[in-house]
């Protein structure tokens, strides 16, 4: 699976404002911002992102997640701290 079908994916099935995807082979990298994630914890958000992605892990086409869900507010601020 590549990062494009994976954005389309998660994007189909989330409501996201922002979404990052970088793939190295069966490995999945995944940022994913959301209003959504807001009311949910930081457990909740990883479940909602899994959710669309089970099929793909369970046949081993996916074979490694990371995942950082941030609310929009979180992202601004974590954001600023990446930059160098």
């Amino acid at each position: 699976m590549n990062e494009e079908q994976l954005k389309t994916l998660l994007n189909d099935a989330l409501n996201l404002s922002e979404l990052y995807v970088k793939v190295d082979g069966a490995n999945v990298e995944i940022i994913a911002v959301s209003d959504d994630f807001e009311s949910m914890s930081k457990v909740k958000r990883q479940q909602a992102i899994y959710a669309p992605l089970n099929p793909h892990i369970s046949s081993g086409e996916i074979h490694a997640v990371s995942i950082k869900a941030y609310t929009p507010d979180d992202w601004a601020r974590d954001k600023k701290l990446m930059m160098p």
